[in-house]
């Protein structure tokens, strides 16, 4: 039964009885009134005490906490939404702070890796597999929504840090989907998360007997491309104002699709886009700390995925509008793979990284750190502890206040802790990961490590495009993301070495960046259904609002 054609049960026509307790998006619980229970025969299939959702609340927390593990409390959670959806987002609301890594990362990621072997009473998101090929369209139409208006998809080939997870990657966009509603307010009936199964080359999951994915090897080429088209064509006529996000994608498909779809349908890559506006974000903070000009800095990325150089051509359209020239930006920014600084006279450079290509000969990692001094060190690498001590030891003696971002995930991938670069350097420098760490207190000084979340950025973008209509989503509304959440950084924070806000004030942040890149879309156009007057007090009442 839709969600989206149910009428209330408020006004008499919708389910009773235990299909209403059955019906998450309508079931309070123990929160119906006695009116509400003898309206809608309730009565024995309740306790008699009829409680406020504060205190569900309550009793949700205080459960979540005798949890033995972060695993079990993601189960916990994943079980509250399947039967009351109101009072998850309500407690994953006001208790972000703690909810949040156990809905996202970095519990997610070992969500994933067991998700085939978590019992769950109904699926969370739609299945796409390649076994649909030429059906797909049909597929759509057994979600119970009509008004969907954002999904996420992935095809699980690139999860987190985790790699190859194939259908067990539904974990991602079903937590992704619940941080739009949660931090932007996008209604849950028009959030679909969607796992395209187009097989899987990890062996361990293909010997798993409880594995729910294709039994095969990963699609490749034409027939992988083909699926995909289908699968977008066919959104399009099932969902015409639906913004599609793509989701951890190996590097150069997720390159390929964003380049074949950005101008064709509402679409983005959060892994390439939305990382970008937030390092962006880190970095435009960092300059109140260190005291130097953006437009001045030098800043070097570990790793040459999808991340890193999404992140460099922010950078690079950032550095144009404060008046260089795109060769000049460019020459700000410093590439270093597994195989060192990407130079021009290797054989093979991804077309993705040939932009930051340097006429230089090969150096290492440290060496080429050394060659350019750089005043901001990013690691998108995936893999633990590659900013080591001489690494971090060696960017401080180049500057006084060295910018330390350590953005892979999960906790357990980051190139370093805060621990290690607060000692490392001495206590000066700047650091964010992209997993949460706890404060960290070095020589009588307690810092709050920030956390270049993603979630700071892809739900206030989600939320403007379906705000004011977006037909596409360009790289200038991204910018605007990313200033509008470094604007939100405050001298308190900086005081503590964060240059992010508050995670408890994402509401705020979410609605502020929606204004700012809303106000982006109409000045170039691509607003189907601009906004006038005080566009944050519009998009506010769009806002969805959990509370009974």
């Amino acid at each position: 039964m839709s969600r989206s054609t149910i009428a209330s049960s408020e006004d008499g026509l919708g389910p009773t009885g235990r299909k209403l307790l059955d019906t998450p998006a309508l079931n309070k619980s123990t929160a119906f009134t006695e009116d509400e229970r003898e309206r809608f025969r309730l009565r024995g299939l309740l306790p008699p005490t009829v409680s406020t959702q504060e205190v569900q609340e309550i009793r949700v927390i205080e459960n979540l906490r005798r949890k033995g593990s972060d695993i079990e409390r993601y189960i916990f959670l994943m079980a509250l939404l399947l039967r009351n959806e109101r009072l998850f987002f309500r407690t994953v609301m006001d208790h972000l702070d703690e909810t949040l890594p156990i809905i996202y990362t970095p519990t997610v990621g070992q969500a994933c890796l067991e998700y085939a072997h978590i019992n769950r009473e109904a699926p969370l998101g739609l299945y796409v597999s390649a076994a649909d090929r030429g059906r797909i369209r049909e597929i759509l139409s057994n979600w119970p929504e009509e008004d969907v208006r954002v999904i996420v998809l992935t095809d699980g080939e690139r999860i987190l840090g985790l790699g190859d997870l194939g259908a067990n990657g539904m974990g991602i966009p079903v937590g992704k989907l619940a941080l739009y509603t949660a931090c932007a307010g996008i209604p849950p009936r028009q959030c679909l998360p969607v796992m395209l199964d187009v097989g899987t080359n990890n062996q361990s999951l293909l010997n798993d007997p409880l594995y729910l994915g294709l039994r095969q090897a990963r699609l490749t080429g034409d027939a992988y491309d083909e699926v995909v088209e289908e699968l977008v064509l066919a959104v399009q006529d099932a969902y015409p104002r639906a913004l599609i996000q793509f989701e951890d994608f190996l590097t150069p498909t997720a390159y390929r699709l964003l380049n074949r779809y950005r101008d064709r349908v509402l679409c983005f890559n959060d892994d390439i886009q939305g990382t970008a506006a937030v390092a962006l974000a880190g970095v435009l903070a960092s300059t109140r700390i260190s005291g130097l000009s953006f437009e001045d800095l030098r800043v070097m990325f570990l790793g040459a995925g999808s991340a890193a150089t999404g992140i460099a051509d922010l950078m690079v359209t950032a550095l144009v509008e404060e008046g260089l020239s795109p060769a000049e930006a460019r020459e700000r920014i410093w590439l270093v793979d597994i195989d060192g600084l990407v130079v021009r006279s290797r054989a093979a450079i991804p077309e993705h990284n040939r932009p930051y290509a340097r006429d230089h000969r090969s150096l290492d990692f440290l060496e080429a750190m050394r060659e350019a001094e750089p005043h901001v060190l990013i690691g998108a690498t995936g893999q633990r502890g590659t900013f080591t001590q001489e690494a971090i030891e060696t960017l401080a003696s180049i500057h006084d206040r060295p910018t330390v971002f350590a953005l892979s995930n999960p906790t357990w991938k980051a190139e370093c802790t805060p621990e290690q670069a607060y000692a490392w350097s001495g206590g000066r420098a700047i650091f964010a990961s992209g997993s949460p760490f706890p404060p960290v207190s070095f020589e009588g000084k307690t810092y709050r490590p920030g956390q270049g979340n993603n979630v700071y950025v892809f739900p206030g973008v989600g939320l403007a495009a379906l705000a004011c209509g977006a037909e596409r989503v360009v790289e200038e509304m991204f910018l605007a993301a990313a200033r509008s959440l470094a604007s939100m950084v405050d001298q308190s924070d900086l005081e503590v070495g964060a240059v992010y806000p508050p995670l408890s004030r994402i509401r705020k942040i979410s609605l502020a960046i929606a204004t700012s890149v809303v106000q982006r879309a109409q000045e170039r156009g691509l607003a189907s259904s601009p906004l006038s007057g005080d566009i944050g007090k519009a998009i506010a009442a769009m806002m969805y609002d959990p509370s009974y």
